[in-house]
């Protein structure tokens, strides 16, 4: 199937990159041990699926890293990959309460340890994000470098993933059903 972009598309996309950079700029701004950065993110992959998904993500990334925080370009295949995860987890969706919490573990595992990765090869260990000082504290234990940026991004992305999940559930609670219906028109074509 080829696919075609439509307005519908480039004007929702666009809009979740400002939601991904102001989401970001909170959470760096008050050194939050969370993200914020993929609401976004998420919601086109709600509303679209996963290959739509993965663009605000790349797109915020690329912004991000060229003007305010240059770890945000090397973070940019862990945003693709959390928008191809989400794409399918809201596929999947269920109107109950535990698959939030299961959602959230199913992006945030693998994402988590790509993240984990980055930050452990890259970085030594030290971001710019306000959950650096836990992965100090864990370093130093027998746990180690990696082990401790793994832990540590498992249950920062978990919280992140979790608040992000609940946001978009009621973004898409709270869109006109006619909104929805067209936006949903557009991801079928």
């Amino acid at each position: 199937m080829k696919t075609k972009f439509t307005i519908y598309h480039i004007s929702m996309i666009a809009l979740a990159v400002v939601l991904n950079l102001i989401g970001g700029q909170i959470a760096l701004m008050l050194k939050l041990p969370i993200y914020l950065d993929s609401m976004g993110t998420m919601f086109i992959a709600a509303v679209y699926g996963p290959f739509y998904g993965m663009l605000p993500s790349l797109l915020s990334g690329l912004i991000l890293g060229i003007t305010v925080d240059m770890y945000s370009l090397y973070y940019a295949p862990v945003g693709i990959f959390l928008g191809l995860l989400a794409g399918f987890v809201w596929r999947k969706k269920q109107d109950k309460r535990w698959w939030f919490f299961l959602g959230a573990l199913m992006i945030s595992v693998p994402t988590s340890f790509l993240s984990a990765l980055i930050t452990a090869y890259l970085f030594g260990g030290i971001t710019s994000s306000g959950s650096t000082f836990f992965v100090q504290l864990l370093a130093k234990t027998p746990l180690g470098l990696t082990m401790s940026c793994f832990v540590v991004q498992v249950i920062t992305d978990y919280i992140d993933r979790m608040i992000t999940l609940l946001f978009v559930a009621a973004l898409l609670k709270k869109l006109p059903t006619s909104l929805l219906h067209n936006l949903k028109r557009h991801a079928e074509r």
